[in-house]
């Protein structure tokens, strides 16, 4: 039967080694910097890709409008295995009037079995030319979580790495300090016995 003696790194006995004692501080050590330091790390993460996504955001909305057009062919019709109800995106040719400067055509991303005839929203830049819509707030707050859980994980990783190559370094330690002192203690033992 085994038995644990908690703390016993931080009481001073004769068992105790200055590894353990470094062991037992970097080992608090770590769990702060694990239970502080990644949810903090996460969370500046998350700001700072917020602040990124969401200024291309408003960049995008004020370079780009959206117009109404009328599709000038049909879409391919969706395939059949298409899953979780998702339609397919095809480019198909569009037109649209814009006033005082006549009649344009361009490609635009259309939902698949859109018909020719049919009515879409096309998104312009400051050319005219088509261009993808502004960046949704949807995917403005995916890429902030995504990017706070990422960073969050990778310090919690590091921290949980560093903690299994201290321990293993402190236990090689550990052995030597225990070697040197049965090199001093270990000839006075031999004399008894003997």
């Amino acid at each position: 039967m085994r038995t644990r003696v908690r703390g016993w790194r931080w009481r001073r006995n004769p068992l105790r080694r200055r590894s353990d004692v470094i062991e037992a501080w970097t080992a608090l050590i770590l769990a702060l910097l694990l239970c502080v330091g990644a949810p903090l790390a996460g969370v500046v993460a998350g700001l700072w890709a917020y602040g990124t996504v969401h200024a291309t955001q408003v960049t995008q909305r004020a370079q780009r409008h959206e117009v109404p057009a009328v599709l000038v062919e049909d879409a391919p019709a969706a395939a059949p295995s298409t899953q979780n109800g998702n339609q397919p995106l095809y480019r198909v040719k569009v037109h649209w009037t814009d006033p005082g400067k006549g009649t344009h055509t361009a490609y635009a991303q259309v939902p698949a079995g859109s018909r020719q005839g049919e009515r879409t929203e096309v998104w312009l830049d400051a050319r005219g030319h088509g261009v993808a819509p502004p960046v949704s707030d949807a995917a403005v707050w995916q890429h902030s979580v995504s990017a706070g859980v990422w960073a969050a994980g990778g310090v919690a990783g590091t921290v949980l790495l560093s903690r299994a190559v201290i321990r293993r370094v402190a236990e090689r330690h550990r052995m030597a300090e225990w070697e040197a002192e049965w090199a001093r203690t270990g000839p006075e033992w031999r004399r008894h016995t003997a």
